[in-house]
Parts: structure tokens; C-alpha cells; sequence
């Protein structure tokens, strides 16, 4: 199992006394696992560079994001189970909320949690072009994904979210001469334009506006891409592999990988999710004999590094560890990978290229001395430095179903 707690790494913070939030946080389930087993540090992809979570999952899969890597979209459309096609340029969007300008002021439109289906029924009967069809569906939270399946359509072209409040969408601009291009970022110009005249008014919206919420009046896409071509994860490691994620960017990598998915009751991506409901699923499966491989993830602690809430995140990783911990301490015959897929620091409110924390509990290891789980710490332990890219070697020689390398 690699158990991925989303976004934990982070940097000493003055209001947790110089400590990061998992230095800081009782976390005695991990610290148990951490002195009966072996810790290290982790650059997701290489030092220095910054992981978004979809290249971060892609490199602890085993697959090289510099060349199966298109954009996040065709990942999100996945995970909320759109059959994207060939040709399709699928695209990630935030439901944020904009002034009749159009500057955003909230990108996240009030991390809104329930209404997105209604808002989507009504995207879908937008027309941009004869030839071309719109799909578009909610994910979790504030996120969704949009699809647009036609002729002549490409992914070489920006973004137009503009990324922080305060601003107006960007203009999607094509990134190269082709024609093709050009008319796609027409089309997303055109989207972004009418998804705020379609939504302006819509009933979920003054609903919220009454009760002091943000409406969720524009849509902003991103990290537009074709479908990538990738082996299946079976098929690449002899591995039967099943994810337990809350997100649907998580569980698009995993379903394009080939592996099973799972949709958890209760799961928002937030501090605010149900983890208990996480739990049950996560215990549930690590116990199913179908399969020999899980991928969990975690996102709350994500959540609050962007929102630079240092003791929410300290206080969401001590709920992981007092809930989901607790329950796979007890587990028999596992290789269990616990690690961040990147940080992000509340002092920095984004993602960084810090090495994250890591540790394995699993029997045999060489167990070094470490007995706390921290970034610090980890840096001291016997699994040294490494990348991404070694964990699955790591995890199937500790299962013992790796093959040997020369005679």
C-alpha cells in the first residue's frame, strides 16, 4: 500500500514553536510504525522541482511523467468516470466566483459542497460550435471537468484560470501556429464567457448569494490535455491494484492506469470529509484478497497548506493518524509506504520542491533509530534520500515478487 497524505510536507512554522505541522502534531500510530520500521526523505520527481499531485501519483505509479503526462484534464474526467475518447481535450475546472466584471474574487467559489450537479445540468446545454460537444461533469467539492469532443481540436493551449484572486480569467491563447489550436482556445475563450451568463442567475446561486455564500457563477479550466497512452498497471508490475482516493484527479491516474477505483461515501478532498467513512473503505480493502495493491489518498492536509492554516493542518494529520493509523497499525503482512506526494508549506500557500518525509513499515526491514515521524527526522533515517521512482522497486523487492536483475 502507498498511503498518500496530500500536500503534508511543509516548513517550520513560528506559530507551531519553529515545527511543521506533523512535527507538531500527536501523531502516536505513525511514530509506533516509524520506530518498528525504516524512514527517509523523498524527492517526489527530483530536487528542486515541484510536484503537482497528478505528476506526483503518476512517478510513485512508476510511470515518467515527462512522457505519459498531457495536462490534469484527461485525469480528472476519468476519476468521475467520463469515457474520454481519443481526440477528446479534457480539462480540469474550478467553480469559482467572479463580479459582473468578471475579476475572480474566490477561486473555489466558498468551497462549495453541494448544488455543483444542477450547476453542471445546466453547462451541458451550452452550445459553443456546431461541431463541437460539451461535456462537462462535478467532481468533489469545487472542482469538475469539462470535455470538449469534436474535429480539429487541440490541447496546445493555455489555461484560464488566472490563479489568484483579484483578477480576471485569463485569455486562453494557442502555443503554437496551428489552426487547430487556435480555434480550441476560441472555444474555451467562449466557455468561460457564457458559463458566467448561464450561471449569474441560476437558482443554486441566489440560493447561496441569500445565505451569505459565494455563488459559484464562473468556470475556470485548466490543464487541458489528450487522453496519454499508458501501460497498465497489471500488466507492468503482475499486481492486481485498486485506489481509495477522495479526489477525482487521484482516481483518474488510477483508472487510467487500469486499476480499480472506489468511491467513498462522505468524501469531500477536505478537512471537512468524513474520515471515518475513509477508514472503512481503506480497512476494507486492505483486507480484500482480490487485490495485491492499494493506492490510498488522503487530501485535507493539501487543503490547508493552500489556505495557510498551520494548525488545521497539524490537527487534520493527528485525525488521520488517531483514525486510519490506528487501524492499519494492526494489520499483518503489509508493505505499507506512508509518505506526502509533495509539500505544501502554509507559509507559502503552493506547492514547493521540498523532499517529503517518508517511512515503511513492513516485515525484515533494517529498522534505524528514528522514533518520531517529522520531516526532520526523516532526513536522518536509514532509507537515506530517494526519488519517486524507486518506490515501486522498493515495495515489490520488500514483497518479494520482483525479479532478479543479471544471472
Amino acid at each position: 500500500m502507498i498511503f498518500v497524505i496530500d500536500g503534508m510536507g511543509d516548513r517550520p512554522v513560528k506559530e507551531l514553536d519553529d515545527k511543521t505541522p506533523l512535527e507538531a502534531a500527536n501523531t502516536p500510530y505513525m511514530n509506533k510504525m516509524v520506530e518498528e520500521g525504516i524512514t527517509g526523505i523523498m524527492d517526489t520527481i527530483r530536487p528542486g522541482v515541484r510536484p503537482g499531485s497528478d505528476t506526483a501519483h503518476l512517478t510513485l505509479l512508476g510511470y515518467d511523467p515527462y512522457e505519459v503526462y498531457t495536462g490534469r484534464g484527461p485525469f480528472e474526467a476519468a476519476g468521475v468516470h467520463v469515457e474520454v475518447k481519443p481526440g477528446d481535450i479534457a480539462f480540469r475546472c474550478n467553480f469559482a466566483t467572479a463580479e459582473d466584471d468578471l475579476t475572480v474574487i474566490d477561486r473555489r467559489a466558498g468551497r462549495i459542497s453541494s448544488g455543483t450537479d444542477e450547476i453542471a445540468d445546466t453547462i451541458n446545454q451550452m452550445k459553443l460550435d456546431d461541431n463541437v460537444e460539451v461535456i462537462f461533469k462535478e467532481s468533489d467539492a469545487h472542482r469538475a471537468v469539462l470535455v470538449l469532443r469534436g474535429e480539429g481540436l487541440s490541447d496546445k493551449i493555455t489555461d484560464a484560470d488566472p490563479k489568484h484572486e483579484g483578477n480576471k480569467p485569463k485569455t486562453v491563447k494557442a502555443l503554437d501556429d496551428s489552426e487547430e489550436a487556435k480555434y480550441t482556445a476560441d472555444l474555451v475563450n467562449k466557455f468561460v464567457e457564457q458559463s458566467y451568463d448561464m450561471l449569474k442567475e441560476h437558482p443554486v446561486n441566489l440560493k447561496r448569494i441569500e445565505e451569505g455564500k459565494n455563488p459559484a457563477n464562473i468556470v475556470l479550466p485548466r490543464g487541458g490535455g489528450e487522453v496519454p497512452s499508458v501501460e497498465a498497471f497489471e500488466d507492468k508490475y503482475g499486481l492486481k491494484g485498486v485506489c481509495v482516493a477522495e479526489t477525482g484527479i487521484i482516481k483518474g491516474i488510477a483508472k487510467i492506469a487500469g486499476m480499480d477505483i472506489v468511491d467513498i461515501p462522505g468524501a469531500t478532498g477536505g478537512i471537512t470529509t468524513d474520515l471515518e467513512s475513509v477508514r472503512d473503505y481503506i480497512v476494507k480493502y486492505a483486507k480484500d484478497e482480490n487485490y495485491d495493491f492499494m493506492l490510498v489518498n488522503v487530501d485535507g492536509a493539501d487543503e490547508c497548506g493552500h489556505d495557510g492554516a498551520a494548525f488545521d493542518k497539524r490537527d487534520f494529520i493527528e485525525k488521520i493518524d488517531a483514525l486510519i493509523m490506528k487501524e492499519l497499525y494492526e494489520i499483518d503482512d503489509i508493505v505499507l509506504f506512508v509518505t506526502a506526494d509533495h509539500s505544501t508549506p502554509v507559509g507559502v500557500m503552493d506547492h514547493t520542491g521540498d523532499p517529503v518525509p517518508v517511512f515503511i513499515k513492513a516485515d525484515g526491514l533494517r529498522v534505524d533509530d528514528i522514533t518520531e515521524y517529522g520531516e526532520r527526522q526523516a532526513a536522518k533515517g536509514g532509507l537515506c534520500r530517494i526519488r519517486g521512482t524507486d518506490v515501486m522497486y522498493i515495495i515489490r523487492d520488500l514483497m518479494n515478487v520482483i525479479s532478479k536483475f543479471g544471472a
